[in-house]
């Protein structure tokens, strides 16, 4: 594992307390060596791991790897972690630079955050963006289904086994009333693990002249 993974496994045992002082201790000593090292430079933080997985994918498809850069994505495992990683990592902790993505629904909680680690006041979107972070309409998920379009999007689902099993999603008496678009998105979410799997399939099936804004900026900020 590289330097940056390191850092990432680090950072979320001492944002969580670890499994004990102890522990909790330790992972503050790793991402405070890693850190003042110079092995990480920035900080992206993330809602899930499947929004990790998009952006490390979307770098892999620029030829970029964010590792080797310094960059370590982290999932928050939770948006209301966000404020401890701020308050850990940031300006007011081991001062690496700070940014991320959030869930239009969770904007609140990234902007409050980011006025109590000190990087503003009364942050509306257009402000948190010179910061390093953008929100997504509605999810991340929503944003590449909107870009690739939805019968794009079935061909992806054909193309990784999960187009009959989305066609019985689809005839299920509390999804009928939806958008293909929303069936789309609820089926993402339906099983462990699938929203991940998709995040690297519909960012590998993207043109590249088509990437949501937020992921865009984000990775150009980086």
């Amino acid at each position: 594992m590289d330097a940056t993974g390191r850092f990432r496994l680090a950072a979320m045992e001492w944002a969580g307390g670890g499994s004990g002082a102890p522990a909790a201790a330790a992972a503050a000593a790793a991402a405070r060596e890693l850190a003042g090292g110079g092995a990480v430079r920035t900080a992206v933080l993330v809602e899930g791991v499947s929004d990790q997985v998009a952006v490390e994918a979307l770098a892999g498809r620029h030829g970029r790897a964010l590792g080797a850069e310094g960059v370590a994505v982290i999932p928050l495992g939770g948006v209301t972690n966000i404020g401890r990683f701020l308050s850990l990592l940031g300006p007011q902790g081991l001062g690496v630079g700070v940014a991320g993505l959030c869930d239009a629904g969770e904007e609140g909680y990234f902007s409050r955050a980011l006025e109590r680690a000190g990087l503003g006041a009364d942050l509306t979107r257009a402000d948190m963006e010179p910061l390093g972070f953008y929100v997504c309409v509605a999810d991340l998920e929503e944003e590449l289904i909107r870009s690739l379009g939805a019968a794009a999007v079935q061909e992806v689902f054909e193309a990784q086994g999960d187009l009959r099993a989305f066609r019985v999603f689809q005839k299920q008496p509390a999804q009928r009333e939806r958008s293909v678009e929303r069936q789309l998105r609820r089926f993402m979410g339906t099983i462990s693990g699938r929203k991940s799997q998709y995040a690297r399939a519909l960012v590998d099936d993207l043109d590249l002249a088509l990437v949501p804004r937020p992921l865009d900026r984000l990775l150009a900020r980086l």
